[in-house]
């Protein structure tokens, strides 16, 4: 069976490379998204449309372990379609019946279309879902479906008049760990944290510093990565409602994985990882994310019979320009204010230039900022090494990264 991760433009590469990490084979990327299957066995041939026990197992693997990816896609069908009858009858050739419980609620959420005849979403939608409904309704032999049970969500990619129908796996965007109630204002995605730190090549000996914590996310990504947490462990996936993984077999297989990833936890390594944050109100929201966090990988190991403790990242009241590097070498990585939450384009730029003073305050590091304002650099006073654009949900972003000060 394939799969389909959408991510962050731009960090299809990091993706795709954490996917290889995983375990699993890429198999091709678009533009925010990259195609995958698990690494067959040799001789074995994956990507057909009937998943089997390994193909399901994979799939709750990816959505339990994967950093950078926004969702999982099984993908059910790819088919030429240059006219609605051939939409119709591809999107009916499905064996939906497989997948569902006979009270699904069945939603065709989004619809991307590209240098393709049919240009129209919503009617792309609206003959999707006509389509599965009516192939639903022969095989149950039912007339009306309930739909008083869970939601499913189906997405189509219509790209050079080729359909390609995805069934969500995830439900909820995997960027949503369970341990961020409180966002603070305007946050950036773990997911997207997560790419920065591989972006930044950051290794968990290195001690990591966020001068602009806001709500922890950064800082708590680091931890989590650093201990080898899986981020999935404190949440459930929209897999859990679909037919193939209610089965005993695939129960057993599911509860297997979170134990493998619970005795996978490291909690001997050296991390330093340390957040700090002008408004004090906010510290009190990553303190308390932190926690959660750490006490979902706590609660992780005492399934496995371990009372060890991941440690919580430190975070403390500080302006940017009062602090100093705590070691010699190490990562700044930061989300400072983009002038959208400041309201005030102005008093961002302000803020940059005053950011120049951390390459002298933090010698022999490396830095990182991640930023929508075009005036960045100019601001900042020095050009970044490396500028990376990525755009996660409708903002434009370039992260910029600076190499070592002497």
């Amino acid at each position: 069976m394939t799969f389909v991760a959408p991510c962050a433009i731009g960090a299809e590469k990091v993706l795709a490379n954490e996917l290889k990490q995983l375990g699993f084979a890429p198999t091709g990327s678009a533009v925010g998204r990259v195609s995958f299957t698990r690494s067959p066995a040799e001789g074995e041939k994956v990507g057909a449309a009937a998943p089997t026990a390994e193909d399901l197992a994979a799939a709750f693997r990816a959505n339990l372990w994967l950093r950078t990816a926004d969702r999982v896609y099984a993908q059910l069908a790819a088919f030429p379609a240059r006219d609605f009858d051939a939409l119709f009858e591809g999107s009916r050739g499905v064996r939906w019946e497989d997948w569902f419980s006979r009270d699904t609620r069945i939603v065709v959420d989004k619809v991307r279309v590209r240098a393709s005849a049919l240009s129209s979403e919503h009617s792309i939608q609206g003959v999707t879902h006509k389509a599965i409904y009516e192939r639903l309704g022969e095989a149950w032999r039912m007339k009306t479906l309930p739909e008083t049970g869970a939601t499913a969500t189906v997405r189509v990619y219509m790209e050079k008049d080729v359909a390609t129908v995805l069934l969500d796996l995830s439900g909820m965007p995997l960027h949503r760990r369970g341990y961020r109630t409180a966002g603070g204002e305007a946050p950036i995605r773990e997911t997207l944290a997560a790419v920065l730190l591989q972006l930044a090549q950051w290794r968990r000996k290195t001690p990591l510093h966020d001068a602009f914590c806001g709500s922890g996310t950064i800082p708590i990504e680091a931890a989590l990565y650093a201990h080898n947490v899986a981020p999935g462990l404190g949440r459930t996936f929209a897999l859990s409602d679909f037919a193939p993984f209610k089965t005993a077999a695939a129960l057993a297989s599911m509860r297997e994985a979170r134990l493998a990833a619970a005795s996978e936890i490291r909690t001997d390594c050296l991390v330093r990882i340390t957040g700090s944050d002008i408004d004090e109100k906010v510290l009190v929201s990553a303190r308390a994310n932190a926690e959660r966090a750490c006490a979902i990988a706590g609660k992780a190991l005492q399934e496995i019979g371990s009372d060890a403790r991941i440690p919580r990242p430190d975070f403390a009241p500080a302006s940017y320009a009062d602090l100093e590097a705590p070691y010699d070498t190490g990562l700044l990585l930061s989300n400072p204010p983009w002038g959208e939450r400041l309201e005030d384009a102005a008093a961002a730029l302000e803020l940059y230039r005053g950011m120049g003073s951390l390459l002298a305050a933090f010698p022999g590091w490396e830095f990182g900022f991640i930023t929508s304002h075009e005036g960045f650099e100019g601001a900042f006073g020095s050009k970044a090494a490396k500028r990376r654009p990525l755009k996660s949900g409708n903002l434009d972003t370039v992260f910029y990264q600076y190499k070592e000060t002497k």
